[in-house]
């Protein structure tokens, strides 16, 4: 198994394959999102904390996924339009990805084996589960869904 995420790479938001060694000595939070969840308004306090500590050497990833109640439908730009107009989203965004199952991205399997959730589940249960990733590219901390993202200002200011 890789010990860091920069050993992946997944497209951006318009096709462009991006390694995430790009991010090397940088914070993230790493977020499965969906344009029609229960969960889509933290798309708002992801944007603040990226715009607040981005400076700092802090980013959020967000990588869309229809796996759960077919709440991502949209194809990469209307993704990006519904999050530009509605959340003012400036974080990087990737192209929709799949968390679970056989055609899960790498770097999901990746994450999910380095920080299991409850009872040691590495599947994702819902949309907005973060990842905390310290500036080795480890995976440090595992968020759920209704982890608001200002309730996780501290943990990301402890690794800034």
């Amino acid at each position: 198994m890789e010990d860091n995420i920069y050993a992946f790479s997944a497209k951006d938001i318009k096709g462009k394959e991006t390694s995430l060694s790009k991010y090397k000595n940088k914070i993230l939070l790493i977020v499965n999102t969906a344009s029609k969840c229960g969960f889509t308004k933290q798309y708002s306090g992801l944007e603040e904390l990226y715009k607040k500590y981005k400076n700092k050497g802090f980013f959020v990833l967000g990588f869309p996924c229809n796996q759960f109640g077919g709440q991502e439908p949209g194809d990469e730009e209307e993704i990006m339009k519904f999050c530009s107009i509605n959340y003012n989203v400036t974080f990087p965004m990737f192209s929709k990805i799949n968390v679970n199952g056989k055609n899960e991205h790498p770097l999901y399997g990746y994450l999910k084996k380095s920080k299991p959730g409850l009872a040691g589940t590495e599947r994702i249960k819902w949309n907005f589960t973060k990842f905390l990733i310290d500036k080795n590219g480890t995976a440090v901390k595992r968020f759920a869904s209704k982890d608001k993202p200002e309730e996780l200002e501290k943990e990301i200011t402890d690794l800034l």
